[in-house]
C-alpha cells in the first residue's frame, strides 16, 4: 500500500505529558485514513495531522451502529526499540469483525504497515514502561442516507495515544459486579465482534456498578442466566486449588481475546493445567467462598492481567484470596508484560520490533 504522508513540523507537534497518564485522553500527532468504494476498493491511504472527523448527520454509522474498532499496544523496550504484541492477530480479529457487520475486510499486513509506520512517525509518544501506546483501528460505515441496509461506502482510521493503567487500582485487585437483570450478547448475535453496540448494551449496568464502587461488570449468559461469560474490558479466568487455570469457552458470544488466547498458551507453558469450560456462576461463587477458587483474574489489552478481588451477586460480596493478588496472576503478569516490553526473551514470535530513531537515555548510576 502506498501511504502518502503529510507530517507537522517539531515546532507544531504538541508537547507530551510524561506523568500522570491516564487511559484514553490523550492523542498523538497523526492519524491514519483511507476510504472504501465498491467502485475502487480501498484507496487514499494517508498519514497526516490527527484532526476532526466531517460527517453529514445522516452518516449512517450515527443511525446504525455499522462500526467496528481494535485495541493493541506499543511498548518501549530497555534498548529504545518499540514492541507491537501480537498484531497480526489484532488485524485477523478486525477483519472477523467486519465480516459479522457486513463491512469490507482490509489487507491485513497493509493494514499492519499502517500501524507500523503511524507509530514510527509517532514514536516520541511512546511512554516509558509502565505506560505504553495504545493503538486504536476503527472502521465505520460513511453513506449519507436514512434505511437500515449495509453501507456501501467506509472509512477506515488509525489513532494512537500514550496511556497509564486501565484500572486506577493499577495492579492491584479490582471490585467487580455481577449482572443478574441485564444481559449484553447473546449467541448468534454480535457478541464475538468488537463492535461498538456491545459496549453501548453494558453501560447502563456499568454506570450502576461504578456507583456502587465496582470497577468492572461480569456478564452472564443471556439463555438461562447462570454461566460466566466476560467482564466488560476484558476476558475472566479462574483458579483452582492445586493451580488449575478455567476460563470460559467461546461461544459465539464472548469476544476471543487475544490476552486470552495468550495466558491459555503462556500457562500450559509455566506448567499449569489450563482448560476452556463453561462455568456456573452458583457454583464458581461457592467455590469462591470455600476457597477452592484461590485467584480470579480478568485479562485483556488494556489491562494485560487484573486481579480481582471480589464479586457482589444478589446483595452478598465474596472476597478472593483475601483481597491480594495471586501467585499466578502475577506470574503471568510478570511473563507477559515481560515479553512486550522486551525484557523477556519470546520464544513465540509474539512480538513485531519497530526501531526507533531516537537516541536511547543513558542508563542511570
Amino acid at each position: 500500500m502506498d501511504i502518502e504522508v503529510t507530517s507537522l513540523s517539531e515546532s507544531e507537534r504538541k508537547p507530551i505529558p510524561r506523568d500522570g497518564l491516564g487511559f484514553g485522553d490523550l492523542f498523538s500527532d497523526h492519524m491514519f485514513l483511507q476510504k472504501y468504494t465498491p467502485e475502487q476498493g480501498w484507496h487514499d491511504a494517508v498519514i497526516e495531522p490527527y484532526h476532526d472527523l466531517c460527517l453529514d448527520p445522516a452518516t449512517s454509522v450515527l443511525h446504525y451502529a455499522q462500526e467496528i474498532f481494535e485495541g493493541t499496544k506499543a511498548y518501549r523496550r530497555p534498548d529504545g526499540n518499540i514492541n507491537l504484541f501480537r498484531p497480526w492477530e489484532n488485524m485477523k480479529r478486525f477483519n472477523n469483525s467486519a465480516r459479522r457487520m457486513a463491512m469490507p475486510v482490509v489487507d491485513e499486513e497493509e493494514h499492519l504497515q499502517a500501524v507500523v509506520q503511524l507509530v514510527a512517525l509517532d514514536q516520541r509518544w511512546v511512554p516509558d514502561p509502565p505506560g505504553s501506546l495504545y493503538i486504536r483501528p476503527v472502521m465505520i460505515g460513511t453513506d449519507t442516507a436514512l434505511g437500515v441496509h449495509a453501507s456501501r461506502n467506509y472509512l477506515h482510521y488509525v489513532i494512537v495515544g500514550p496511556v497509564g493503567s486501565y484500572f486506577r487500582e493499577g495492579f492491584n485487585p479490582i471490585p467487580v459486579y455481577i449482572s443478574d437483570d441485564y444481559r449484553r450478547a447473546v449467541v448468534g448475535g454480535t457478541g464475538a465482534a468488537k463492535t461498538g453496540g456491545n459496549y453501548a448494551a453494558s453501560l447502563l449496568v456499568s454506570e450502576e456498578a461504578r456507583r456502587e464502587k465496582y470497577s468492572q461488570v461480569l456478564w452472564l449468559d443471556a439463555i438461562e442466566g447462570r454461566y460466566v461469560e466476560e467482564v466488560g474490558a476484558m476476558n475472566i479466568c479462574f483458579v483452582y486449588e492445586g493451580g488449575k487455570i478455567v476460563t470460559p469457552e467461546l461461544t459465539g458470544s464472548i469476544l476471543p481475546g487475544i490476552t486470552r488466547k495468550s495466558v491459555i498458551h503462556l500457562g500450559q507453558d509455566l506448567g499449569f493445567e489450563v482448560s476452556e469450560e463453561r462455568v456456573d456462576v452458583h457454583e464458581m461463587l461457592q467455590d469462591v467462598k470455600s476457597g477452592r477458587i484461590t485467584e480470579v483474574f480478568g485479562c485483556g489489552t488494556a489491562a494485560v492481567i487484573a486481579p480481582v478481588g471480589r464479586f457482589g451477586y444478589r446483595g452478598q460480596e465474596y472476597v478472593i484470596n483475601g483481597y491480594e493478588v495471586g501467585p499466578v496472576a502475577q506470574r503471568l503478569y510478570d511473563e507477559l508484560t515481560g515479553i512486550q516490553f522486551g525484557l523477556r526473551d519470546d520464544p513465540y514470535g509474539w512480538t513485531y520490533t519497530i526501531e526507533s530513531t531516537m537516541p536511547v537515555a543513558p542508563a542511570a548510576d
